[in-house]
């Protein structure tokens, strides 16, 4: 089948070769700051010098780059021009003789001018909308100053994150996460432990992409959520430091230092950071059981205050060698280490069918969880020739190490306080996930605006999991072989796609097609009560991607955009071990080797004025979504993955960013979404439907003598999604920052003033059984935060981004 798919990529270039053989002349050039960044989104005007009409529009790419082609001989004013920034001119005669015209780097000033003492700079705006993806540039969120790179998370267009750390874009579960294009390998408590040790001031924008193109993995069905940590370019050494602590019920504190060393022909560069937090967790649970006969039974309420603690320290560095001018080598390590402490205070109350108490276990649980990880991806890039085909090879290896010691002690007391039963179960639980991926990309720039990409990817991942177990009772201390496990898993996944895209006057488009073969094969080592299992499955999909893109009017100014694309979500590993992990004595965690990929079809139609306001409506359908189910036998929970038959969501969208005064700024992000869920359930067949509101503002302010302020939060109402009802929650934040100079900020934040992030829901569809919790975290909190830039900024080092490991890191979990 990959020979076939590599055929037809062979054929589909050599088509598009042959039709863009023609054409007239062109026009090629670079756009940067007075930094010499490269200006990406920068609007390029070439316009007749003789009746002053436009002739053709094109926007720079990533690298500041743009192309104009098929224009006909003649007199002609190129005139370049950014939101923030001083316009650009100059005459241009193309002729027979000189019919190709490369303008070089063209500096674009920003705009500075003082108005009655205000001093108005140019800025990046806080959220840019593109074709196939929402970028966010963090450091325009002054609230997010001294934060985690989960809160930024929080406070980005239609992302929520649950009490489980569970990540949602535009009110759908499945979307993964990626570090600078690189997996995080990571999902669920660990991602969220991940992400929470990042600190903010590390990342530099956060692109979400609900239909990402076919370049990227084909998983996720609910799209991409892509950050893209700082990295300074500069000659010398040079570089930047943020320092944040923060005081809740606990104190925390987040501190980066980002640097780059450029010395001839090699470039180094790195971040690093360290995380020191204390949490905690104020969790109801209540459970009210009910008889046959639909009478009162009784009632199990259970309160746990989980109090967590831990350090983190975080590496990337990386060097780029400029062997030629064609050719690039690079090389990036990563690891992480951390090392955290979990302490569960639990008391459990049974009241019987008389409304008395009928006894109380009481359990101290204690957890020690040790996580590493180390990475090396290496990496090369041959450009053929100055704005011409490019060729790109990655190879990377990771491998992630967990530890988990667990100690539960439970105690029973009777209603007059008597001991009636102790006991004691120890787990020790190791993990490692060993990774390897190769891929390569080839991107063909043709005539007439056209482009072709194409590429493939394998990649082989190991798991190895260990769940030993005991229990202790009367001082004899015995395996406990219902827990006690070890499972192995394997897969390989090999891809190839090809992607073509064009820019023409009023049309835009990009088609992509993606083909995956998966083959995944897991084994249950038996014990002395229970046999060995495994399973084994192979399946393949084609993941097609469309986006069209249409200029209502000239400018440019009015715009409607058509995009579908079809997503797979492959279970987690960890999901698929069938370990039982007990949170507490009568609520356990269960895997699911059982579980089926998921496959999702999204469709987006959206209306943009100018890039400031923008109107979606989205469709979306996923057959055999895992979703975490709870099923409950003999007074016990157990909450395991399960396939979800069939998940439709439909949607309405408004994103804005609004100049209201020359010192206010007005942002909002506001969606309205409908959930319908069916599929056979342990009760029977379960068929939900709700509709909830979420709406995201911020108030941004510009002061005098470099202040300003910002004012934001989020509301959400009751979300009914499968089995559970979410309910109602929102946020307040407030920040204001001090600029002190050219190199040093100063910021103050207050996260949750009015302490409403509280997550609480409805269990529904249990047998016999009514439930409810509600769990309240160390959300409220206060941040000072100072960052330091040095360093003279130069534009000729080179950007790496793509690595083989695109897929396979968000599906680990500790």
């Amino acid at each position: 089948m990959l020979r076939s798919v590599f055929a037809l990529l062979f054929l589909v270039c050599s088509c598009f070769h042959a039709v863009a053989q023609s054409g007239t002349g062109s026009i090629s050039g670079k756009v940067v700051d007075s930094l010499q960044q490269p200006l990406e989104g920068a609007t390029i005007l070439v316009r007749s010098a003789t009746n002053n009409t436009a002739v053709k529009t094109a926007l720079t790419d990533n690298n500041g780059s743009f192309l104009l082609e098929k224009i006909k001989e003649g007199s002609y004013q190129l005139i370049i021009s950014m939101s923030g920034f001083a316009k650009d001119s100059s005459n241009i005669t193309l002729t027979t003789e000189k019919n190709t015209i490369n303008t070089g780097t063209i500096k674009l000033i920003p705009l500075s001018k003082d108005l009655q003492g205000i001093t108005i700079t140019a800025q990046r705006p806080p959220v840019e909308r593109k074709i196939d993806r929402t970028v966010v540039n963090v450091d325009q969120m002054i609230s997010a100053a001294g934060s985690t790179a989960l809160e930024v998370l929080e406070k980005s267009p239609g992302v929520s994150v649950d009490n489980n750390g569970v990540i949602s874009l535009q009110g759908k579960n499945g979307v993964l996460i990626f570090i600078d294009d690189k997996p995080t390998y990571l999902s669920g408590a660990d991602l969220e432990s991940y992400l929470r040790s990042l600190p903010a001031s590390s990342v530099d924008q956060i692109e979400l992409m609900t239909n990402p193109p076919a370049k990227y993995d084909a998983a996720g069905g609910a799209g991409v959520i892509n950050i893209r940590l700082k990295r300074t370019k500069a000659k010398g050494f040079n570089g930047s430091l943020n320092n944040a602590y923060t005081q809740g019920r606990y104190a925390k504190s987040n501190n980066s230092f980002n640097f780059n060393y450029r010395n001839g022909k090699i470039n180094t560069f790195g971040t690093l950071t360290q995380n020191q937090a204390t949490n905690f967790s104020d969790l109801n649970i209540n459970r009210h059981f009910i008889k046959p006969d639909g009478s009162r039974n009784y009632d199990f309420l259970q309160h746990t205050y989980i109090k967590s603690s831990g350090l983190a320290f975080s590496g990337k560095v990386g060097a780029d060698y400029y062997a030629t001018e064609k050719n690039t080598f690079g090389i990036v390590l990563t690891g992480v280490t951390r090392k955290g402490q979990r302490d569960n205070d639990n008391s459990s109350r049974f009241i019987n069918t008389a409304f008395q108490l009928d006894s109380t276990i009481v359990a101290n649980n204690t957890q020690d969880n040790t996580f590493s990880n180390a990475g090396v991806n290496l990496n090369f890039r041959r450009r053929m020739r100055k704005n011409g085909p490019e060729l790109s090879a990655d190879a990377d290896y990771l491998r992630y190490s967990t530890g988990n010691k667990q100690l539960f002690d439970n105690y029973t007391y009777l209603p007059n306080n008597t001991l009636s039963q102790q006991e004691r179960l120890t787990g020790n639980l190791p993990a490692a996930i060993d990774i390897y991926s190769l891929k390569t990309d080839y991107t063909h720039p043709l005539k007439k605006g056209w482009k072709i990409d194409a590429g493939a990817k394998s990649s082989q991942i190991r798991t190895d999991n260990v769940a030993d177990y005991f229990l202790t009772k009367n001082n004899t201390t015995t395996p406990d072989y219902d827990k006690t496990n070890h499972f192995i898993y394997k897969e390989d996944i090999h891809a190839a796609y090809i992607n073509s895209s064009h820019e023409g006057k009023r049309w835009s488009m990009q088609l992509g097609l993606r083909t995956e073969y998966t083959i995944s094969d897991g084994r249950q080592l038996g014990n002395a009560v229970k046999p060995d299992s495994s399973f084994k499955r192979t399946y393949a999909s084609l993941f097609p991607t469309v986006y069209l893109n249409y200029k209502l009017d000239s400018a440019g100014n009015n715009t409607l955009t058509l995009d579908y694309g079809r997503r797979i979500n492959r279970p987690f590993y960890q999901d698929l071990n069938p370990f039982i992990s007990p949170l507490d004595k009568f609520t356990y965690y269960v895997g699911n080797p059982f579980l089926l990929p998921a496959y999702t079809h999204n469709v987006q139609l959206s209306y943009s004025y100018k890039n400031k306001i923008t109107v979606a409506l989205r469709y979306s359908s996923t057959l055999n979504n895992t979703n975490e189910t709870i099923e409950i036998k003999d007074g016990t929970y157990y909450s395991r993955p399960g396939n979800i038959g069939k998940i439709t969501n439909i949607s309405g969208s408004l994103q804005g960013d609004l100049p209201i005064k020359k010192w206010l700024s007005f942002g909002y992000y506001t969606e309205v979404t409908n959930i319908h869920s069916q599929t056979n359930f342990y009760t029977g067949y379960l068929d939900t439907q709700g509709t909830y509101w979420f709406i995201q503002p911020n108030f941004r302010f510009t002061f005098t003598n470099g202040w300003s302020a910002q004012i934001d939060g989020f509301y959400q109402t009751n979300i009914t999604s499968n089995q559970f009802i979410l309910l109602e929650r929102g946020r307040l934040n407030a920040g204001v920052s001090k600029k002190l100079g050219a190199a040093f900020t100063v910021r103050a934040t207050a996260n949750d003033i009015l302490y409403t992030q509280i997550n609480r829901g409805i269990i529904n569809n249990l047998a016999n059984t009514k439930a409810n919790w509600r769990n309240a975290n160390d959300t409220r909190v206060f941040t000072i935060s100072l960052a330091w830039r040095f360093g003279k900024t130069i534009s000729d080092t080179r950007k790496h981004n793509q690595n083989s490991a695109q897929q396979e890191q968000n599906r680990v979990r500790e």
